[in-house]
């Protein structure tokens, strides 16, 4: 598509006019009768009207109005085309869009289609504003995502763990129901849920409740929520205590702590932790990939139920949990920025699940094995020279302090071997 500069003049003068994109109040069932005097003199001055059919729906009222539309259906891209080259032709085009047209709407994806000074910004009142004054909730500190579209949860975990408001706009498969089952799943109950279903319009409903009764109750599509934190979140933080977390395969506190200084965790990572066990170092991970992504790995089903309660424990809503075996299990998985194999490394599949993993880590990325046995630190090392990748070996041996008798000694753990790489 070409993309010209676009001037704010008539027909005659040989230049076009620019795309008024009509923000309509989705806080009024009575837009069209309570437009401002401007919004009013646009849609009459329009040539083409674009909208969806229920945002369409508003004009059926005026004869005049109502045969000029162009409904806004999928696919939009050739939609778009048409209504740049309507506006090439030199006809007025108005797109009609619910609240403001760049919160989430219309507005942003035309911005990015053509070139922004093609389009004019009209902006209503969007659902956002709408729910938070319903709420008296002040919105400017309402951290706000769509899941209109979206294969996952991600950025709904990450807002989690922010402890302020979310809003959250929900989509046909993506409900609030099943955004409270995710939720519970991962161990948060700290939030109030507020839906919104026809905001705006006739029959508006606004139900309030806790996450397990939102779970059990049907909503219509496409609602406006407000999660609205009542307590201070849980979320794992490193140095994790053992005590109450299930699981035989404990990864020990010292190991841990020097595991993810060599893996360098930044915020938005996506980490692998390979033979995950109890999930320890992934819990702890969740703290430092916060707004990534942490995927225990497992291929024993038990260690995998315990992850999962041990996440729910302590609300690592960022987890998540792969039961297969290594490296069958990794060929879908996301890029990781980060790799721990915390296993797996002796015998036959060792050097296939190295291969893997080094193959899939990401360029500039880290990767971290704990050997405890000595041919697991010879296959382990061979493997990172022959890449050429820059390696670093440290040994853990610490001691933990027990009762003997009538007084204390310092007991030993097992020594435990890291090998750390960094991929060019």
């Amino acid at each position: 598509m070409n993309k010209g500069k676009s001037v704010y003049l008539n027909m005659q003068t040989g230049n076009v006019w620019p795309i008024d994109i009509l923000g309509m109040d989705c806080d009024d069932p009575a837009a069209l009768e309570r437009l401002l005097l401007q919004q009013e003199k646009l849609l009459h001055k329009a040539d083409i009207i674009c909208g969806s059919k229920a945002t369409l729906a508003i004009l059926r009222h005026d004869p005049e109005l109502a045969g000029r539309v162009l409904p806004l259906t999928p696919p939009l891209e050739p939609i778009y085309d048409c209504l740049a080259g309507l506006r090439r032709e030199g006809l007025r085009v108005v797109v009609l869009a619910d609240g403001d047209p760049l919160f989430y709407g219309i507005g942003a994806s035309l911005a990015r289609y053509m070139d922004p000074a093609a389009i004019r910004i009209h902006p209503a009142i969007s659902c956002l504003q709408a729910a938070c004054a319903r709420l008296s909730l002040p919105w400017h500190n309402v951290f706000c995502l769509s899941l209109h579209g979206r294969e996952d949860f991600a950025p709904l975990f990450s807002a989690v763990g922010r402890e302020q408001p979310i809003c959250v706009l929900t989509s046909a498969r993506f409900g609030p129901d099943v955004l409270a089952r995710v939720l519970l799943d991962r161990g948060v109950d700290c939030l109030d849920v507020h839906v919104f279903e026809r905001m705006g319009k006739e029959g508006e409903s606004v139900k309030s409740m806790g996450l397990e009764e939102c779970a059990d109750t049907i909503f219509d599509d496409f609602s406006t929520v407000i999660l609205n934190p009542r307590a201070k979140s849980r979320y794992p933080a490193p140095g994790i205590d053992n005590d109450g977390l299930l699981g035989s395969c404990r990864s020990k506190r010292p190991v841990r702590g020097a595991a993810l200084e060599l893996l360098r965790i930044y915020p938005r990572d996506t980490v692998w932790d390979v033979g995950s066990g109890s999930g320890l170092l992934a819990l702890e991970a969740c703290s430092l990939a916060h707004a990534g992504k942490v995927i225990a790995i497992e291929e024993q089903p038990e260690r995998a139920f315990d992850i999962q309660i041990n996440r729910s424990r302590e609300g690592a809503v960022n987890l998540a949990i792969v039961l297969g075996h290594a490296p069958d299990c990794l060929q879908h998985l996301e890029t990781p920025q980060r790799i721990f194999i915390g296993g797996g490394i002796s015998g036959a599949d060792g050097q296939a699940l190295l291969a893997h993993c080094a193959s899939a880590l990401a360029p500039g990325g880290r990767l971290v094995a704990s050997c405890i046995l000595l041919d697991s630190i010879s296959i382990c090392r061979k493997f990172l020279e022959d890449l050429g990748w820059p390696m670093e070996m440290l040994q853990i041996q610490a001691s933990t302090l027990e009762s003997l008798g009538h007084g204390e000694r310092l007991s030993p753990l097992n020594p435990v071997f890291l090998l750390a790489a960094h991929k060019p």
